[in-house]
């Protein structure tokens, strides 16, 4: 499950992919998702190469993506700004508390996309005030 949040880790999409599928299958339809344009793409390591972050700079997207350990001449990552991503991880815990999206349930994959969209809306719901 690969998932686009705003800057306050609230879900604004989600993708679907096999288990075995590289990360770098998503970030198109990641992109093309009917919500504004990020100005940052924060992603861990598992997002690292040279066509990720030049498809993303080429969109206008600047990419905050540490290298892997592996890699001969590493580029460099705003650490500061990756500090943020924690938000993301603490949008998939709470989707993770809903025992279906954790388990998957689910047999069909449109069954679970309809229960992630409805937990991505009691998420959203949590941060409406309330009225007085």
């Amino acid at each position: 499950m690969h998932a686009r949040a705003d800057g306050q880790g609230r879900p604004l999409g989600f993708i679907l992919t096999g288990g075995e599928t590289s990360d770098y299958s998503a970030i198109p339809a990641l992109l093309a998702m009917p919500v504004g344009k990020p100005r940052l793409f924060l992603a861990d390591r598992g997002y690292d190469a040279d066509a990720v972050r030049e498809k993303l700079l080429m969109h206008g997207i600047l990419p905050v993506i540490p290298p892997r350990a592996n890699r001969k001449d590493p580029p460099s990552c705003d650490f500061r700004a990756y500090r943020d991503r924690n938000r993301i991880e603490r949008m998939f815990n709470r989707l993770k508390q809903f025992r279906r999206v954790a388990t998957r349930y689910d047999k069909t994959r449109i069954s679970f996309e309809a229960f992630l969209s409805l937990a991505a809306a009691k998420i959203w719901l949590s941060h409406v005030p309330e009225p007085f």
